[in-house]
């Protein structure tokens, strides 16, 4: 259903084409993550949940994969206005 959402996502990651927000980097670093677990994540992962932000009105998916140890963690990400990928935050599951 969100196959090419996905695929663009994986293009970003692929890039270096994607921010880190403060949020994300605070989690990350809280549940003892690092990028490459939210990069393996995204590249491994599937959509499982697309948001609509109440205040924003803008789209956020939530993205179920795996991290470098294999353990499953989620991120949560989206597509800013110019079309970068945000990461919005991260954590394992």
């Amino acid at each position: 259903m969100f196959d090419n959402i996905l695929l663009r996502m994986r293009d970003k990651i692929r890039a270096g084409d994607y921010v880190m927000t403060l949020h994300a980097e605070e989690e990350i670093d809280d549940e003892g993550l690092s990028v490459f677990d939210v990069e393996r994540c995204l590249l491994t992962g599937k959509i499982i949940e697309r948001q609509k932000d109440e205040e924003t009105s803008e789209t956020k998916y939530r993205i179920l994969g795996l991290m470098i140890s294999g353990e499953l963690m989620e991120v949560m990400a989206k597509f800013g206005p110019t079309g970068r990928l945000f990461i919005i935050t991260a954590y394992s599951s």
